[in-house]
């Protein structure tokens, strides 16, 4: 018997649930201890996961659930399942996107050969629209980077292994970086990116952070218990956002802007600005505080709103709103355009 043979003689004994001592293996096999424990490290580096257990009563097994029965697939489903693996794809960056490969492979091996061709070309059949990009808020956006890959499966490894992880966090409206010590609770996908949910040891409290901004994400040796009552749809629909904003009252510069009533309809409607604080001024209009006072946010932000909205603070944006509209009026003061070359 050749290697080979013997490697899956040993797979296949190993797949009963039970315990097999090498002794019975080596037996089994007519070869010596040594040989067995060499096919045993072939099958691990082949990544079977085998377990071992040492003492008299230890032995090897597979792990629960490595062989799986066939599959057999309607063609609904296989449908349905040609769809999802194209829009899994469309997206730029995906926890553990190796895993995700090898996963994909081995499904493929296990379904019938006449829909092969039709799972490896989804992208011909399924069509699926990028997220255009959002003009107005174009600071959300961001290039998939290592760090943002490194981030994604160090934190999808904690939830699966119950550790907590450590890592960078990059605040770019303060222009620095915080170490943070957290027990990961989830992850969720809004607007083209990824965030990492999970309990901020040092202050007790759920937190949420973009996957793009973390760096140097390591998983610690310290366990933990998850939280059963938590589920990661409590943060979709911008709780999260609703939540992070109240911190961020307490903790950034606030940002004042008078507007009307139709124009607090309008960016009640905003996926984000909905989320701030709005409170009924004395004269009928509206005043919303936004927890930053980032130009790049703040400024674009009037503009839009446009006449009827006054930037109340701070002092320094408002006088350099001022020179643009003083700028633009002397443009438009005569009401015609200027003559150009062409």
């Amino acid at each position: 018997m050749n290697p080979i043979e013997r490697a899956l003689g040993i797979l296949l004994l190993l797949t009963g649930g039970k315990l097999v001592p090498a002794t019975v293996l080596a037996e089994r096999f007519q070869v010596s201890l040594r040989t067995i424990y060499r096919d045993i490290d072939r099958l691990i580096a082949l990544g079977v996961p085998v377990d071992a257990e040492r003492g008299a009563e230890g032995g090897y097994r597979l792990a629960s659930g490595y062989i799986q029965p066939p599959v057999a697939l309607t063609r609904n489903e296989t449908a349905a399942l040609l769809a999802a693996m194209a829009l899994v794809r469309s997206s730029r960056t995906v926890p553990l996107a190796d895993e995700l490969t090898s996963a994909e492979k081995k499904l493929l091996a296990s379904l019938p050969k006449s829909v092969h061709g039709l799972l490896k070309e989804a992208d011909r059949i399924v069509g699926i629209e990028p997220i255009p990009a959002d003009i107005f808020h174009a600071g959300t956006k961001a290039e998939p980077t290592e760090d943002w890959q490194t981030a994604l499966d160090g934190f999808m490894a904690g939830i699966l292994d119950s550790k907590r992880v450590r890592f960078d966090h990059v605040n770019p409206s303060r222009n620095a970086v915080k170490a943070h010590d957290v027990e990961p609770y989830g992850v969720m996908f809004d607007r083209d990116l990824w965030y990492l949910a999970g309990r901020c040891v040092d202050t007790e409290m759920v937190k949420v952070y973009r996957a793009d901004r973390v760096r140097n994400l390591e998983i610690s040796g310290l366990f933990f218990r998850p939280d059963k009552d938590f589920s990661i749809k409590t943060l979709l629909g911008g709780a999260w956002l609703s939540q992070a904003m109240r911190r961020w009252e307490q903790e950034e510069e606030i940002a004042k802007i008078l507007i009307t009533s139709e124009q607090a309809r309008k960016l009640s409607a905003d996926w984000y600005y909905r989320h701030a604080v709005f409170t009924p001024a004395a004269d009928g209009r509206i005043l919303v505080r936004i927890p930053s006072t980032d130009r790049a946010r703040i400024l674009p932000l009037v503009r839009w709103l446009g006449p009827g909205a006054e930037l109340l603070s701070p002092a320094g944006l408002r006088l350099e709103l001022t020179g643009e509209l003083a700028e633009l009026s002397a443009l438009y003061a005569d009401g015609k355009p200027r003559k150009t070359s062409t």
